[in-house]
């Protein structure tokens, strides 16, 4: 079994990062919330322990604290932000609120050498962190130095070499800490000496085995809803099962241009995995005729989609099992103990549950796995670039990229403008350096005037978002020769399109998907 490592989750907003950045040094770890730590702890078997951040405040009574076994145990352990003030609190130091709060772009000024700054930091240099917190430490344990401090910090870093307990207030898993990916990196390979052998062609083999371990010789229907997710999922496990693995693409006609045949051609011709193509458009248009509410679009397109798909897994016969293209952060936000985002953001999905009436056994191949790590796998398994390369689309799909009540006219605009769109990012190069780009028919119709006739006619916004790991993004900065173009296009070739907007969003840390 591959070293691996624990990250102990005290509700900060970005402790996916955390595990993120350890598994980009060939480490593998997983997140647990902090109240199931103890009972996860022995049969994980880690070779070290990371506490996260959270909101909460050390000194505070019932406040989250860390299991008494991760120190007993021996093992290296980095306490990040609220965890180094847990370590603080719980090993015989001292944390109180400060009428200075850092947040934000700081710098730390390195006081000693250590083994989580070797070769990375020297004494006497001083480095840019990224701070989030209001309490301070105002005396740490015994046994522990000064290694780092900032103006408002006095203990920005302690270490307890002897112990290899090291805590930092500042974060290191975000990029505006630029030496933080190094610094998780020493910590996972030079302190915890994990191997750093964690592959995807690793993951591969141990999945393929645990799938045939799982399944057996019973039958697997999997719902392809065209995304990567599902596809990968889907080719992983027929990898592993052959055609005991049937799946199921239920069309909902909410798609981008052309997705449908291109997920039909691509499972039935490429790979020869057993496809049962369902056209369900006019039942989910019909379904949300009238509909405004997006979030009631949600759960009409979520409730549907299992009630069709229940429907033709029945026509199959002697299925036992469903397969899911659940990722990492689905699984992690389902748990969270702050409740997360994905009551709301997730509603269309169904992230370890099914209606009792089905009465099949989940296989989630992928839920130990990162979007970006979903696409590294898809092109381990040949999956084309093209298509594992894809910007993220929502389950909803178009549904919630038309504002308003939805017709069948109106989703054919926005697919034509949404496709001209995408066209000329990808003329331009810009494809991959996009996170995610799409086009919103807004509910506004403007006046206009196009050549001796006026007009009456929809006004279109485009949006791109760049991002490095789908939790936080900024809008990309399109030059305006591409804008005009684009534009250009979009009100010549599509008809009921007089107007075209650039939307310039950022996205906050914390929340789940771009639509």
């Amino acid at each position: 079994m591959t070293d691996r490592i624990l990250i102990i989750d005290f509700g900060s907003q970005v402790t996916q990062l955390i595990a993120r950045r350890v598994r980009e040094s060939g480490v593998y770890c997983e997140i647990v919330p902090f109240q199931k730590a103890e009972d996860v702890f022995e049969s994980f078997a880690p070779k070290a322990v990371i506490l996260s951040g959270g909101p909460a405040s050390v000194h505070e009574a019932d406040t989250p604290r860390v299991p008494d076994m991760v120190f007993d145990a021996g093992l290296p352990v980095l306490g990040i932000c609220y965890g180094e003030q847990a370590i603080c609190g719980q090993l015989g130091g001292q944390v109180e609120p400060s009428s200075e709060r850092e947040f934000g772009r700081a710098f730390v000024d390195v006081k000693k050498e250590n083994a989580l700054f070797d070769g990375i930091w020297a004494t006497g240099e001083r480095h840019q962190v990224w701070m989030s917190h209001g309490d301070k430490i105002s005396a740490i344990p015994d046994g522990f130095d000064v290694v780092a401090t900032s103006d408002n910090a006095p203990f920005a870093a302690i270490a307890d070499e002897q112990r290899r307990i090291y805590g930092v207030q500042f974060h290191p898993e975000v990029m505006h800490t630029p030496d933080g990916a190094k610094l998780l990196s020493n910590f996972a390979l030079k302190i915890a000496d994990c191997s750093g052998d964690w592959t995807m062609a690793h993951f591969r083999s141990e999945a393929v085995s645990k799938i045939r371990d799982q399944v057996g010789d019973g039958r697997v229907v999997c719902g392809l809803s065209g995304g990567v997710d599902s596809a990968v999922a889907a080719v992983l496990i027929h990898e592993a099962i052959g055609d005991q693995l049937t799946c199921i693409f239920v069309d909902h006609g909410l798609m981008r241009l052309d997705e449908g045949k291109e997920v039909v051609s691509m499972f039935r011709g490429a790979y020869n995995i057993p496809l049962v193509h369902v056209d369900a458009s006019e039942q989910f248009i019909g379904a949300l005729e009238g509909v405004d509410d997006p979030e009631k679009k949600r759960k009409i397109i979520g409730g549907l989609f299992i009630d069709v798909f229940d429907a033709e897994a029945g026509k199959l016969g002697g299925a036992e099992f469903l397969a899911q293209g659940t990722l990492y952060p689905d699984v992690i936000e389902s748990v969270s103990f702050t409740g997360g985002p994905s009551v709301t953001i997730k509603s269309h999905h169904n992230v370890g549950g099914l209606p009792e009436r089905m009465d099949l056994k989940l296989v989630e191949p992928l839920r130990e796995l990162f979007k970006d790590e979903v696409r590294e796998l898809g092109q381990e398994l040949g999956l084309p670039q093209k298509f594992v390369g894809r910007h993220p689309f929502p389950g909803p799909g178009l549904a919630i990229r038309v504002p308003g009540a939805i017709t069948r006219d109106k989703l054919d605009i926005l697919r034509k403008a949404d496709a001209i769109y995408l066209d000329e990012i990808r003329q331009s190069g810009l494809y991959d350096v996009i996170w995610q780009a799409f086009a919103v028919l807004l509910p506004v119709q403007t006046v206009g005037v196009m050549g001796d006739a006026r007009t009456y006619e929809s006004v279109c916004a485009l949006r791109a978002v760049t991002s490095s790991d789908g939790m936080t993004a900024d809008y990309y900065g399109f030059d305006h020769e591409f804008l005009g173009r684009t534009a250009t296009r979009i009100i010549n070739e599509v008809k009921g399109i007089n107007r075209v907007v650039y939307d310039i969003t950022s996205k906050p840390p914390g929340t789940i998907e771009w639509e």
